[in-house]
């Protein structure tokens, strides 16, 4: 019997956001945005100087974390988001400036409605909530 589902379901969300590419310019422009907009000073002022290792690990986890290479998790055994942050304080504000910062790179690189980015955005409000200790609005 012949699979009748949809070439698109049968992809992996990393690579129905366009694979290592696609999660690359989310990122990039992430942290574009985050070292350029007034708007999210106070996250930016919790990261180093250097943004490049962060913009090389976020890349790596969000791959691995949307189905595709594991390298992040392979270099990194036994940690997740929740743990990489966990000597930071992160407040509310920080969390909710976090999330915006990545919703509007999303849809900076023409994926604002990818079901695949609204799902991950999604997932990201609860992780950063959780980090905050608090739900955050949106």
């Amino acid at each position: 019997m012949e699979n009748s589902a949809p070439a698109a379901e049968l992809l992996s969300p990393y690579e129905q956001i366009g694979a290592r590419e696609g999660i690359t310019r989310v990122v990039e422009r992430f942290y574009d945005l985050m070292d350029t907009d007034p708007a999210y000073a106070d996250l930016r002022a919790m990261h180093a100087a250097d943004l490049g290792p962060m913009r090389a690990s976020l890349a790596g986890f969000l791959s691995g974390w949307a189905g595709g290479p594991r390298d992040w998790f392979d270099a990194n055994p036994g940690k997740c988001m929740m743990s990489m942050h966990s000597g930071f304080t992160i407040t509310r504000e920080t969390a909710q400036q976090w999330v915006q910062a990545m919703e509007r790179a999303f849809a900076d690189c023409g994926m604002a409605d990818h079901p695949v980015a609204l799902l991950m955005n999604e997932r990201f409000r609860m992780m950063a909530g959780g980090m905050a200790g608090a739900p955050l609005d949106g």
